[in-house]
């Protein structure tokens, strides 16, 4: 098989992966993979996945690219797979090197005191997905945590 034969066919099995948020394009590339979290767990879409539509959950995104691995945070929004590729239009997408672990820090203390508290006017499900979120960030700019609370 000639270089130029190779070169086309690792290209024809891959896939387009677009991941937009109202700020900006996060990512916009070539892929051979990509996992990611919805609301009904995870996905892991290969080039000619079959066509779907779904909810994005809060976790990471990881995007293989040969032996490369990329992993971004994304919460919320929408992914649409079809024979283009993914196009993922998210309310939040962030890189590692764009989070503020202290600032993720002092969220997850946050929420992990409303929790506790257990206040009547606290929206609980609310505080769950802020923990959640702060976890994610944490774990992603390489402070070490427990998914435990994050999960429950």
């Amino acid at each position: 098989m000639s270089l130029v034969s190779e070169t086309t066919e690792r290209i024809e099995k891959r896939l387009r992966l677009r991941v937009i948020t109202p700020e900006k394009h996060t990512f916009d590339g070539d892929v051979d993979m990509v996992i990611m979290e919805t609301v009904e767990g995870q996905i892991g879409v290969l080039p000619n996945h079959t066509p779907v539509t779904t909810i994005l959950g809060h976790g990471p995104m990881r995007i293989y690219d040969g032996e490369k691995i990329e992993i971004l945070a994304v919460f919320g929004g929408f992914c649409e797979i079809n024979q283009k590729g993914v196009t993922v239009l998210a309310d939040v997408a962030e890189r590692p090197d764009e989070i503020d672990a202290e600032r993720a820090r002092q969220a997850k203390e946050r929420a992990e005191r409303r929790i506790k508290e257990r206040q009547l006017e606290l929206d609980e499900k609310r505080a769950k997905l802020a923990l959640r979120r702060a976890h994610v960030r944490l774990e992603l700019s390489g402070v070490p945590t427990s998914h435990e609370t994050a999960k429950k």
